[in-house]
Parts: structure tokens; C-alpha cells; sequence
């Protein structure tokens, strides 16, 4: 029989299939390594190739991870083969503001031959994360990505997400794509050395998600805030992994993963969160920028959209017990601060539309801010942390070097 074409309806909605892997280990590269070495499967009688790609960051940290990281390919020999040496890359923005780095991602990709059943094994930082992402998603149309996060903000966040991007024209993640991973694998040992201040930014998005979505997980929050602040990884690993697992949700399950229609409902106080990090020059951590924003636009809830002042002060409070920071000295700048809207709509497109509260767990899309009351909401969160809005959030930190133990032993410190 001959294909019938209608005339009338010129339109064919299609969806494909992905399957979004992610596994919670406490030693990825030592007794839980099996995990890893099965996510790797080899293509028809060959064996898996891969690549390692490595955050500097963590690899001076953990001197020793590269021998691991080679040791376990010699492990499971006849599944996986090293393609190359494993490649280490600068860690935080930087990666993320260098095109040229991303060029020389692309190169090492050519040089080792790597194809669409390649793994491109990422261990890192958010940043690292997306750069190399982003690289993996744009070579041949798609490397097989194997995201192992290594900070509190990518395990419950950005490593979940199906996001990659890099910096351009000065503007957060203006260069980017769409792709899901092949796997993600959130291991515990792999924030042994995570610096305090970092330690703690993740869980400004782990708020954010609960806000949205969970008023139950934002009371725990709340309870375990100050043990989390303190690293007792019995507090912060129930609130990484349930961050996670709403991301996840939201991603499998909210019918948008791709962001095709006008809001970004995940993206609550993100709209002067990328923008301060940008005024600073990406001197304020992406975490503490988001709990920046997530406390503006909550206090802005409360001002122009009914959210009980009761809430927002439990709001501001969790925040701070967490240790991260309610302002910046470069919020004083409101004009530049308010360009960030039109960013925040351009990387979307359409209209303006921006996730804020009537309560927790429900959000609601606005489409303009009142600029007078987004300015009284910048006063109040200067008066609850003036010190804030005085000198920069901390200082520049460097990962905790691994002990003797930690360097050359599976199972790193839980702290």
C-alpha cells in the first residue's frame, strides 16, 4: 500500500526515548567501582572505549586519582580500553570563560578516534561538568557522557540535569546544548576534599528544589541546616540525593525537559543569580549567587505576591544556617542587576517569565517585576546581612588536600 500523505495536516508530533541513569555509591573507584564498570557497556564483541577527563581542582587534591583512574581501566581489561591519557582541565569558571579550552577538548576527542559508542568519563565540579558536557554533546552529535560530580551543588543539581554549556560575550551559559547523559554516579568519596565554603553551596538548590516542590524535604532542611554546615554527612547526603531525585523527576517526568515552552521553573532566583556571577566575574560560586537570588525573589514573593512573612523569614533563616550569604557588595548596583532580566528572558525566549512563591511547594510564572518592590526586597536582605554587603562572600578556597589514607585508599573520609 502506498503512503498516504494528508494534504491538511502538515504537522507530526514525535517523541523519542531516553533512559536517565543515576546511581548513589560511597567508593565509585574502589568497592562500589563494579557500578561504574557496568554504565560502561561495550559495543557488540569490542570493548568499551573510554576517556577520563578530570577537574584539576580535584586532582591536586587527591594526587592519587589518576592512578585510580587507570587502575581501574586495567581492572576490567577485557570490557574497557583507555582511550589516551586521562586529560585534566581547569577546574571552577575558568573552564567555562576559555573557548579555546573547548577547542582543545574537540582536538583530544579527533586525535584519540572517539566515536558515538565512546565514553567521555567526566570527574569534576558543575563547571567541568558542563564545559566537557558540552564538548561530548557537539562531537560526532554525541559522545556517551558519564557525569561523576564532585561537589555537593553538581551531585544534588547540575550533574543530574541535562544541560551542558560554556561562557560566551559575558554572559552565563550563552553557548550550550541539550543532551542526557549516558549516566550519572554521585559518589560519596568524591567530596572528601570539597572545601568548606564549596561543601555548603550545594545546598542553596537543594532549597531552591524544595521550595518548589517539596514542603516536607524544606522543613528537614530547615532542622538539619546547621549539622550540614558542620559536613555531618548524615544530614547533607538524605538532602543531596532527595535534591537529586526531584531533578530528576522534574527532568523524566514534567513534560519539558528541553525547555521548549516559556518557563524554567528549576531556575526560581536564577535570573540575578547568573548575573551577579557575571558582575563579579565569577568571583561569587554559583551556589552562593543562587542563594543570593533564591532569598531576593523569595522576599519579592512576600512583598508583591502574598507569601506569608512567616515563610520567608523560615526562608532567610534556613539560608543562613547553612552558612551562605544573603548579599554582595555589587547589588548595590541595581541597574546593572536589572539587566539581567533581559538576559534571563533572552535565554529562553519569548516574554519574561520567572518562577516565583505564593507558598511552599506552589510556585507560580510572572511575567514583570516591580522594579520599586525588587529594590525594597534588596534593602531588606541588606539589613539582615549587612556584613555581606560590605566585602565579598569568602575568599578564594582551595580543596582539602586527601590525608595519607585518603591519597592512595578506597573509601575516602565521610567526615
Amino acid at each position: 500500500m502506498d503512503y498516504e500523505i494528508d494534504p491538511v495536516r502538515a504537522e507530526v508530533s514525535f517523541a523519542p526515548s531516553f533512559v536517565h541513569r543515576l546511581h548513589f555509591t560511597d567508593d565509585v573507584l574502589g568497592a562500589d567501582q563494579g557500578v561504574l564498570a557496568d554504565v560502561l557497556e561495550p559495543s557488540g564483541d569490542r570493548p568499551a572505549r573510554v576517556q577520563f577527563w578530570l577537574d584539576d581542582h580535584v586532582a591536586r587534591a587527591q594526587p592519587e586519582l589518576r592512578h585510580r583512574l587507570r587502575a581501574f581501566t586495567a581492572a576490567h581489561a577485557g570490557r574497557i580500553t583507555l582511550a589516551g591519557n586521562v586529560q585534566v582541565v581547569e577546574g571552577g569558571e575558568a573552564v567555562k570563560n576559555d573557548i579555546h579550552i573547548l577547542e582543545r577538548m574537540l582536538k583530544v576527542f579527533n586525535a584519540a578516534g572517539l566515536d558515538r559508542r565512546s565514553y567521555v568519563v567526566v570527574v569534576g565540579g558543575g563547571a567541568v561538568l558542563d564545559a566537557v558536557g558540552f564538548a561530548a554533546a557537539i562531537a560526532h552529535r554525541g559522545l556517551r557522557l558519564v557525569r561523576l560530580p564532585t561537589t555537593t551543588l553538581a551531585q544534588g543539581d547540575s550533574g543530574v540535569g541535562v544541560k551542558n554549556a560554556v561562557n560566551l560575550f559575558g554572559k552565563k551559559n550563552w553557548l550550550g546544548s541539550f543532551a542526557v547523559p549516558w549516566a550519572v554516579i554521585n559518589d560519596t568519596a568524591l567530596l572528601a576534599t570539597l572545601p568548606d565554603r564549596d561543601f555548603v553551596c550545594g545546598f542553596s538548590e537543594a532549597v531552591k528544589v524544595a521550595l518548589l516542590k517539596d514542603p516536607g524535604m524544606f522543613a528537614e532542611l530547615c532542622a538539619s541546616a546547621t549539622r550540614i554546615r558542620q559536613r555531618d554527612l548524615t544530614a547533607a547526603l538524605p538532602a543531596i540525593r532527595a535534591s537529586a531525585e526531584w531533578h530528576r523527576r522534574h527532568i523524566t517526568r514534567g513534560g519539558d525537559p528541553f525547555e521548549a515552552r516559556e518557563a524554567r521553573p528549576l531556575d526560581f532566583g536564577h535570573w540575578s543569580a547568573h548575573r551577579l556571577e557575571a558582575m563579579t566575574d565569577f568571583q561569587v560560586r554559583h551556589g552562593e549567587a543562587v542563594a543570593i537570588g533564591v532569598a531576593l525573589d523569595t522576599v519579592y514573593s512576600s512583598l508583591a505576591l502574598g507569601l506569608p512573612t512567616e515563610v520567608a523569614d523560615r526562608v532567610l533563616r534556613c539560608l543562613t544556617d547553612l552558612g551562605l550569604p544573603l548579599g554582595h557588595p555589587a547589588l548595590r548596583d541595581g541597574t546593572a542587576l536589572f539587566e539581567g532580566l533581559e538576559e534571563f528572558r533572552q535565554h529562553l525566549g519569548g516574554r519574561l517569565t520567572l518562577t516565583m512563591l505564593r507558598g511552599v511547594g506552589d510556585p507560580v510564572d510572572v511575567h514583570e517585576v516591580d522594579e520599586a518592590l525588587m529594590r525594597q526586597a534588596l534593602r531588606r536582605l541588606e539589613q539582615l546581612d549587612p556584613a555581606a554587603w560590605t566585602r565579598p562572600v569568602g575568599s578564594p578556597a582551595e580543596y582539602r588536600p586527601a590525608t595519607e589514607s585518603e591519597a592512595g585508599e578506597p573509601g575516602l573520609s565521610r567526615h
